[in-house]
């Protein structure tokens, strides 16, 4: 079987005016994955990733930590939901649960989450983006390409977002809607998730590994968002 390795972007520009850049320790941290990739002589037939610009920023850092240039392969259909669009919708509908001005992090884990639910269940009014189907269908088919496309493949590098990882997870466990809420803001910028795929099946062997940040110095590296 074909082996996937599923990494999420690396930490981006959270609290500024554009979230999809990557900072400069979401390059380092794309950089590092790469190294340990080329550490252990891990050499991948292709790269592929969503088209937003914090995707294709990772793909990049991995590549130059590996020393070698892999042919993309780019699909929509692994982009990240619009997490903002969502939120906005939820907070419209009950502004009273509104993180305050200064609030944590925390507190816009604890809106998103929330916000994820009543998307999922199709309660959020407002002219969103996309329904809960069809992010599930585009990440589905995405899913599906890399099957029929790389199944003769040794092994294979994806970059994508937390919620689509977790979507694509949730169609490869056959699980329920609320492992990608669940999944999603577990997820840890630049981690890996492996697994093995053929054109029928895809099966997943570890989830949110982050071996490369794994030593003294840089635990403060791990980030999620």
């Amino acid at each position: 079987m074909a082996q996937f390795y599923l990494v999420r972007h690396g930490q981006a520009s959270f609290g500024t005016d554009n979230y999809d850049r990557l900072s400069e320790l979401g390059h380092q941290q794309a950089r590092w994955l790469g190294e340990y990739f080329a550490e252990r002589d891990m050499g991948f037939d292709a790269l592929l990733s969503g088209d937003l610009v914090r995707h294709r920023e990772t793909g990049a850092g991995i590549c130059e930590g590996l020393g070698v240039a892999l042919p993309e392969d780019i699909h929509a259909g692994l982009n990240e939901f619009d997490f903002q669009s969502i939120v906005d919708a939820y907070l419209s509908q009950y502004p009273e649960q509104a993180p305050g001005e200064g609030a944590p992090v925390a507190a816009f884990y604890k809106a998103l989450k929330t916000a994820m639910k009543h998307w999922r269940l199709d309660e959020l009014t407002g002219d969103l983006p996309e329904t809960w189907q069809s992010f599930s269908d585009r990440v589905l088919a995405a899913r599906n390409h890399i099957q029929k496309e790389y199944s003769d493949k040794d092994r294979v590098l994806i970059v994508s977002s937390g919620g689509a990882m977790a979507m694509f997870l949730k169609h490869a466990l056959n699980a329920a809607d609320d492992t990608v809420v669940e999944l999603n803001l577990q997820i840890r910028n630049s981690s890996v998730t492996h697994g093995f795929f053929n054109n029928k099946v895809v099966r997943m062997a570890s989830f949110n590994n982050v071996p490369h940040l794994d030593r003294p110095d840089r635990f403060e590296a791990i980030t999620y968002f």
